[in-house]
């Protein structure tokens, strides 16, 4: 099993205390590139289908409802 599947998988299982840099690697992983920050706000987007996404750290740890958001959009957009 790769890095790509060891963070989804474990997303899948624990989306509460997932940390915000697995996050956004998996984002990347998946297709997102970075568009900009604003504040504790980062936005990246998937040039190729259109899918915006927000993230925002917390303590180190990302938010378990947008970690839901990405596997949601990973899933509905077969990414």
């Amino acid at each position: 099993m790769g890095k790509k599947e060891k963070l989804l998988e474990s997303a899948k299982n624990s989306a509460k205390n997932y940390k915000f840099n697995d996050l956004i690697k998996l984002a990347e992983y998946h297709g997102f590139v970075f568009k900009r920050q604003k504040g504790s706000h980062i936005m990246m987007n998937h040039p190729d289908k259109s899918i915006f996404m927000n993230f925002q750290e917390r303590n180190g740890e990302a938010k378990p409802f947008q970690v839901k958001q990405l596997l949601d959009a990973i899933e509905e957009h077969n990414l």
